[in-house]
């Protein structure tokens, strides 16, 4: 059994394998010698930036999905700019009522953009509005990825 760290300020990868107690060799096994104890060091100790696989590896492992939710929206540079960051993973009855909170809200914005949108083209009188929907558009994004990655932990 490998020693603890007492290391401060770890990051969300060394956090995620401490939080089930297993050793960057246990990790190693557990994929095969895929990815190895010494680059899963790297990775925690930053001086080695993860792969994309890697990623998808220690959340399969960790039974942590929500790696690759930061990796994408923390350390891509697509997704950072078009994916959600889901923050906190909630319990599903508040997943749930988020989401048909934000579906009501697009239900309301349809009518509005029927009629804006009607004539091919968002006027300046209309920009307001639409900037509004575009908002609600990501807060239902956001609900969306959330109860994704629920499932993904709670159900695979």
């Amino acid at each position: 059994m490998g020693k603890k760290s007492v290391k401060e300020n770890k990051n969300i990868y060394q956090k995620a394998r401490e939080d089930i107690d297993m050793t960057r060799a246990a990790v190693e096994d557990a994929t095969e010698g895929i990815l190895s104890a010494s680059r899963i060091e790297k990775i925690e100790n930053g001086s080695l930036n993860a792969h994309p696989e890697d990623v998808i590896r220690m959340a399969k492992v960790y039974n942590k999905p929500e790696l690759c939710n930061y990796f994408c929206t923390n350390e891509c540079q697509i997704g950072k700019k078009y994916i959600p960051e889901v923050k906190t993973i909630h319990d599903l009855p508040q997943i749930t009522m988020e989401l048909l909170s934000k579906l009501n809200l697009l239900n309301r914005d349809k009518e509005r953009l029927i009629d804006m949108t009607a004539d091919g083209s968002i006027v300046e009188a209309e920009r307001t509005d639409f900037e509004q929907f575009l908002e609600h558009l990501n807060e239902m994004s956001l609900a969306i990825e959330t109860l994704k990655l629920w499932a993904e932990k709670e159900l695979h």
